[in-house]
């Protein structure tokens, strides 16, 4: 069984690129955490396309943004139209998609992967990568150049960027005001209007 999973945006990449990203790291099987799995902008990693490519270079396709995505369908996940990480993590639902990741890792080598080219202006590292990390996963997200940050990594480089007030807090402390603070940045907040009868395809999902 593996004991690491990998992310990645598929930004604006070429699906070859993409791809090529994908092999670079012998990824397997690529698990889909947008809510929905479409792009205006870059039609190429619609859900369909996605998976014939991926399917043409030996890699499985997964979609789980019913799971893991981050626009979640269920009303108690959200506090004035902002949604709340904590609420989806506490749902069955969000647990379910763990449980296939790890199901998942027993054959596979398994990238997860959103729309954000910045793994820390999306949900698969605010929310679900710290997620795996709790049940003894870790967790590497791969660079549009190829490179690798542990999360780890990533969450330092946040913490950093924040300027914490007080950066003497107690490790634990300021990883949590972190992930709160980017949450507030990133999280999805529904649109004043009732947009329920148009097509939920966006470009920048943060889920």
């Amino acid at each position: 069984m593996q004991n690491a999973v990998f992310t990645i945006g598929h930004s604006t990449h070429t699906v070859p690129h993409f791809i090529a990203l994908l092999l670079r790291h012998d990824i397997k099987a690529l698990c889909d955490v947008r809510s929905q799995p479409y792009s205006r902008l870059n039609p190429q990693f619609n859900r369909e396309a996605l998976k014939e490519a991926l399917k043409q270079a030996g890699i499985a396709y997964v979609f789980l943004g019913d799971e893991l995505g981050a626009r979640t369908t269920d009303k108690n996940c959200y506090e004035n139209g902002r949604v709340i990480y904590d609420r989806i993590a506490q749902t069955s639902l969000f647990a379910k998609g763990l449980d296939r990741i790890e199901d998942g890792l027993k054959k596979y080598r398994i990238s997860l992967m959103c729309a954000e080219k910045e793994p820390l202006k999306c949900h698969r590292a605010i929310l679900v990568a710290r997620h795996v990390e709790c049940r003894g996963i870790s967790v590497s997200h791969i660079h549009a150049n190829g490179t690798l940050e542990t999360h780890e990594d990533a969450i330092n480089r946040l913490i950093q960027s924040l300027s914490l007030p007080d950066m003497f807090l107690p490790q634990n402390q300021l990883i949590a005001e972190a992930y709160r603070l980017q949450e507030e940045k990133i999280a999805y907040t529904q649109p004043d209007r009732d947009e329920s009868s148009e097509p939920e395809i966006w470009e920048r999902t943060a889920g």
